[in-house]
């Protein structure tokens, strides 16, 4: 099998005007991509985000007395704690310079997965209200566009409980199965696997992430080719939640 991964370059800053769907097209023509049936397009958080005009002016926010009294204990500003505040629904636990929390959306993360990167200072990028919904529009306009099958798939860089380091995964997604289940095929000895299943929409996302890049890289849309089991493993009907473990089933809550 051969998988290719390709950045789209030179994408203008975005705003809350800006058409994030016509701006992936104009990329792809201006760098003339051939964008093909199966082709799997991958975007940063942010840009969705930014074009959503989902940003937060830490100046408009106004601490409650819980996120004062967080911050005096974490290394960050009352402000960008009750951001997180806002954009969550349980805190799990308190570190020197981070919250780990249950988001609105579901999401067990670090910080609410508000971004402080590749924003202006002063203002902060939370996770897009509904990444589901947006991969959605995406995925249907470059569709029409060019008459084939697409899919979408919204990233983010998140930490990982008991390791060290930062990787890219999905948060949201259209036009593909985000896990492969592999129950009841054979191993290479014969013995029939019982659980095994493969979180493809999160492996594609940590290997678009070696592209996007943390710093100034400026490239965050990554197209992914030649994943022979897009067609096999197609499916636009469900959303991200099929990929969140029940709390009942969270051992480590």
């Amino acid at each position: 099998m051969k998988i290719e991964l390709i950045g789209l370059e030179n994408l203008p800053l975005i705003n809350e005007k800006t058409d994030l769907s016509k701006v992936i097209i104009d990329a792809l023509e201006k760098q003339k991509f051939p964008i093909e049936n199966g082709d799997i397009i991958l975007i940063a958080e942010t840009l969705i985000s930014k074009s959503e005009n989902n940003i937060i002016e830490l100046s408009k926010v106004k601490p409650s007395e819980k996120g004062i009294e967080i911050a005096k204990k974490i290394d960050k500003s009352p402000e960008i704690i009750e951001s997180i505040l806002n954009e969550s629904k349980d805190i799990i636990a308190i570190g020197k310079d981070f919250i780990i929390t249950e988001t609105k959306h579901g999401f067990v993360c670090a910080n609410a997965g508000i971004d402080e990167s590749n924003v202006k200072s002063g203002f902060v990028t939370p996770i897009p209200n509904d990444p589901d919904k947006s991969a959605s529009k995406i995925r249907e306009k470059l569709e029409n566009r060019y008459n084939i099958e697409l899919a979408i798939i919204v990233t983010d860089t998140q930490g990982r409980a008991f390791r060290n380091g930062a990787i890219g995964v999905a948060i949201g997604f259209s036009g593909l199965e985000p896990l492969w289940k592999r129950k009841g095929e054979r191993d290479l000895y014969g013995k029939e696997l019982q659980t095994t299943e493969i979180a493809i929409i999160d492996e594609l996302s940590a290997a678009a992430s070696l592209i996007m890049g943390q710093a100034d890289e400026g490239i965050p849309v990554v197209v992914i080719k030649g994943f022979s089991n897009f067609k096999n493993l197609r499916n636009i009907e469900k959303g991200i939640k099929s990929l969140l473990r029940k709390k009942e089933q969270d051992v480590f809550r």
